[in-house]
């Protein structure tokens, strides 16, 4: 029983496996860095906190600007060609950091960094798309979500021993991550299969171009929805640590707890959660799943600003993992859903519109969840749950609507 429990964590296939390893690889190498930036970019770079996170919102500015020329950008040249060059020339500006200082250089490498990465993402997306079946693509990103854990558990365990070994080994974390995106881009390009990208006729391309993601509506409202579920996780990384120091009497070493349980139940329970997301029918109660447990953790939490000991651990632990369950069913609603309602025929265009939701829920929610958290108490706790449910109720509509345009424009069913 044991075993074939065991057994049930590892990827079935083949190719499922080469791209948990791809994930684990990448998700090494981002861990490594992140867990150290506020040291490296601090003590190395020589910059203050308000300088860096200036630069963190100029790059992510640009990122959405980007965003859907970029994803547009696969169509047109291919999925994984762009994920190999964007994958190369992100390691090669990872070596580059030690250079950098000063505010100047410490933006435009940001930037460039960014337009980078969200064309690789971009990428990576689509082409995981096309190298699966629609019957088992929804299990296959579930098992590369929970290799990104254990990737970024990886990432965050070496860059915790860098930290501790002193400001010299500090500045060896990005030449770790360059050289693990080394082996990334040259994985992507030796290991992984090619997709056949999609080569329009003139006539067959003026009715795609018609069809360009944006006019969707419903798409477009659905991933405006999908970035307010996914908003999880500024709760996790973000609100719920904060809210624990500032507002609780629970023990700062709890924190390590709540991540610690999140990264494992991330790992054990991602591919069970996916099960429901099998179809746009199942991908919605998935969604409504999601933003019940949103409510129940903001429900949890807020409470305890009042209360003590024991108790306020407990409950504290309880929100976290109502959360991640909010987490793992928005990551299979998120999967269903792009993978039933983009057009197959552009799904590079699909992918920009559907990840300005990300982009959008990353610059906006930090700031607004940590003050109606923080300041209001109770009501701003309620209020997060409000909009939880509003995305959730509004999901429902958005995506039927999102069918329909489908349908209206030709797109291929069943892909």
């Amino acid at each position: 029983m044991l075993t074939r429990w065991l057994r049930g964590l590892l990827p079935p296939t083949r190719l499922e496996r080469d791209l948990a390893i791809q994930c684990v690889l990448s998700a090494f190498a981002t861990g490594a860095f992140l867990t150290g930036t506020a040291v490296f970019f601090t003590q190395v770079v020589g910059l203050s906190g308000a300088q860096v996170g200036l630069g963190l919102s100029i790059s992510a500015g640009v990122a959405l600007l980007l965003q859907i020329p970029l994803g547009r950008l696969a169509d047109r040249v291919g999925a994984k060609l762009l994920w190999i060059v964007a994958s190369a020339v992100e390691a090669a500006l990872y070596f580059a950091w030690p250079l950098i200082g000063g505010m100047v250089g410490f933006v435009a490498m940001l930037s460039v960094l960014a337009v980078f990465e969200t064309a690789g993402h971009n990428a990576r997306n689509v082409y995981r798309l096309v190298v699966f079946p629609r019957d088992t693509r929804v299990r296959a990103l579930a098992y590369m979500r929970a290799a990104r854990n254990v990737g970024y558990t990886l990432g965050a365990g070496a860059s915790g021993v860098a930290l501790g070994l002193g400001l010299d080994a500090v500045r060896a974390i990005p030449l770790l991550t360059g050289g693990l995106l080394v082996l990334n881009a040259v994985m992507i390009a030796t290991v992984l299969p090619a997709v056949a990208r999609v080569v329009h006729t003139s006539a067959v391309e003026d009715a795609v171009t018609s069809a360009a993601a944006w006019r969707n509506r419903g798409f477009v409202a659905l991933a405006a929805c999908n970035g307010v579920l996914g908003s999880n996780q500024v709760l996790l990384n973000i609100v719920v640590p904060l809210w624990l120091v500032e507002r609780t009497d629970a023990p700062e070493v709890l924190l390590a707890w709540l991540f610690g349980t999140n990264t494992v139940l991330a790992v054990l329970l991602q591919v069970r959660a996916s099960r429901v997301a099998d179809s746009v029918a199942g991908s919605l109660r998935a969604v409504r799943w999601s933003g019940t447990a949103f409510v129940v953790s903001c429900a949890v939490l807020a409470v305890t600003h009042d209360t003590v000991g024991w108790v306020s651990i407990v409950l504290i632990w309880v929100g976290h993992i109502t959360i991640t369950g909010a987490e793992l069913w928005q990551s299979a609603a998120d999967w269903g859903l792009t993978s039933e309602l983009s057009d197959h025929r552009r799904l590079g265009d699909y992918q920009g519109v559907w990840g300005l939701g990300h982009r959008v829920e990353s610059i906006a929610f930090p700031a607004l969840y940590t003050y109606l958290a923080l300041e209001w108490g109770t009501p701003g706790w309620a209020l997060i749950a409000v909009m939880a449910v509003a995305a959730a109720v509004l999901a429902h509509p958005a995506a039927r609507a999102a069918e329909r345009h489908l349908v209206r424009v030709g797109a291929p069913v069943g892909v």
